[in-house]
């Protein structure tokens, strides 16, 4: 197996938008996706609502669990917009109007002739000590605090900030995965796939139901960090779908398998 450790994130959505259904979730996919790549696993999410001390449980039991901590939501104008307070409340420090996020800001509606009012100047607050994440669509940075990375809610804004956090994260080994199409449901595979994971401790290995209104089928995906160990599953499960299409034409010779 290679040396490289193995880096783990969790994210933290936030909003009673999310909850309600009101609002749709982008963000947890496309976090997942660039994490993939970039070699980090995203074990857990958990979606709270705007509610202080659901966010900081939350938070405090991410953070201490996983390398990094992505959030989403909750950093705006708005008086229900509390992602900083909690932030700060979790890791013990002042919330505070950031100095160089007052003058980013200032200078943004300035240039676009708006006021800078007191609820845009919500948009400044974050826990002392915390850096800056660019915002380069709005303005309005995230910040970081510890291993805890805050980024706006809207689609657009978070994209654009994980593209600036990403160069600054350490990376893994990679996870390497190949899919085989499988022409059997998940009732006659269950039993036999389980034997091929358990021959395979060092890979993953999911079934992926499909029904096309006929007949059900299923997606085998093996997933490994190691080439050798995803060979080896990936032909144990190619040598075990063989094996029950062998099996059910001895029981039924004139079936279309």
């Amino acid at each position: 197996m290679p040396d490289t450790p193995i880096v783990t994130a969790a994210m933290l959505a936030i909003g009673d938008e999310l909850l309600s259904g009101r609002t749709k979730d982008k963000n947890i996919g496309h976090l997942a996706d660039v994490l993939t790549l970039s070699g980090i696993d995203l074990k857990e999410v958990r979606i709270v609502p705007d509610e202080e001390e659901a966010i900081v449980e939350a938070l405090n039991a991410l953070r201490g669990r996983y390398d990094y901590v992505f959030t989403s939501g909750g950093i705006g104008p708005t008086h229900d917009d509390i992602t900083a307070d909690a932030v700060s409340k979790a890791f013990g420090v002042p919330c505070i109007y950031d100095p160089e996020a007052m003058r980013l800001l200032a200078e943004m509606y300035r240039r676009r002739e708006m006021e800078f009012t007191e609820a845009r100047q919500r948009m400044a607050r974050m826990p002392e000590g915390a850096r800056h994440i660019p915002n380069p669509v709005s303005t309005a940075p995230g910040f970081v605090i510890g291993n805890v990375h805050v980024m706006a809610g809207v689609p657009q804004v978070f994209q654009a900030m994980i593209d600036n956090v990403l160069p600054t994260l350490k990376s893994g080994t990679k996870m390497l995965s190949r899919a085989l199409p499988c022409p059997y449901g998940e009732g006659d595979i269950g039993t036999p796939l389980t034997a091929v994971q358990k021959a395979h401790p060092q890979t993953n290995i999911g079934s992926y139901p499909k029904y096309d209104g006929q007949r059900f089928s299923t997606e085998i995906v093996v997933r490994a960090r190691d080439q050798e160990a995803l060979d080896a599953a990936a032909n144990a499960v190619a040598d075990m779908i063989a094996g029950i299409k062998a099996s059910k034409a001895r029981t039924n010779p004139t079936a279309d398998a």
